[in-house]
C-alpha cells in the first residue's frame, strides 16, 4: 500500500516483546518488533457510533501512551470501522512500520510490510479545506484509490504542517500524550523512512463516554 507520499518499507526484526525490557535513552522501551502476521479476515461494521457519545482510542506503546478522541463529523464509517478493530484486538502486537521525522508515523498493519489491511475498505471524503495539522490522525491510502479511502493503516501527523492534499481521510485527533507520538517520529531513518528501532502497540483500547 503506498503510504500517504510512498511505499511504506517493512521493519525489522521478528518475536515480541517482554515486561521485563529495558528503557532506552530516548524513553522507549527496547523490545523487538512481534512476528508479522496475516491481514485480512474482518469484517465491516455494519452499526454506526453513537453520535451523542465522544469515542477515544488508547495506544499503549512501547514508547508510553496516547490517546485519539475520534471524528465523527468528518470520518464516521472510518471511526466505526476502527473502534471494531480495535475491539477485535486487530492493532494488538503490531508495529509502527513507517517512521518519517518531522512527518508521520504509520501503523496499523499487522503484516508489517505496508500492503495489509482489514479485508475490507470504508470511505470518508475529507472537505476540500482539510488540514493535516501536527497531532491530526488520519489514513493512508493508495494513489488508485478514490479519496478518503481507508483501511486500518493509519498516520499520525508529526510535523508542524504536513501539505499534503485533501485525500486523506481524518478520523481524529491526538489529545493526550502528543509528546509520546514525538517521541515515536524521532526514531525513523529520514531516507528509508523505516524505524531505527522497533515501535510495538501492545494494545489499543475503547472508550466512550458522554
Amino acid at each position: 500500500m503506498l503510504a500517504v507520499a510512498g511505499l511504506a518499507l517493512v521493519a525489522a526484526g521478528c518475536g515480541g516483546g517482554g515486561d521485563d525490557a529495558t528503557t532506552s535513552a530516548n524513553g522507549c522501551a527496547d523490545v523487538e518488533a512481534p512476528a508479522p502476521r496475516e491481514g485480512g479476515g474482518e469484517t465491516a461494521p455494519s452499526t454506526s457510533l453513537d453520535a451523542s457519545k465522544t469515542w477515544t482510542l488508547t495506544f499503549d506503546t512501547s514508547c508510553g501512551t496516547f490517546v485519539v478522541t475520534l471524528d465523527l463529523d468528518s470520518a464516521p464509517h472510518t471511526a466505526a470501522s476502527l473502534v471494531s478493530l480495535a475491539r477485535d484486538g486487530f492493532f494488538d502486537d503490531t508495529i509502527f512500520h513507517r517512521i518519517v521525522p518531522g512527518f508521520v508515523i504509520q501503523g496499523g498493519d499487522p503484516t508489517q510490510s505496508g500492503s495489509g489491511g482489514p479485508g475490507y475498505s470504508t470511505v470518508d471524503p475529507p472537505g476540500a479545506g482539510a488540514s493535516y495539522a501536527k497531532g491530526v490522525v488520519a489514513m493512508a491510502k493508495t494513489a488508485t484509490e478514490p479519496g478518503g479511502s481507508a483501511g486500518s493503516q493509519f498516520f499520525v501527523v508529526t510535523g508542524a504542517a504536513a501539505g499534503l492534499p485533501p485525500e486523506y481521510a481524518i478520523v481524529g485527533t491526538v489529545t493526550s500524550g502528543l509528546d509520546v507520538v514525538e517521541r515515536i517520529g524521532k526514531l525513523g531513518d529520514p531516507a528509508s523512512e523505516q524505524p531505527t528501532q522497533p515501535v510495538v502497540i501492545d494494545s489499543v483500547t475503547v472508550g466512550s463516554g458522554s
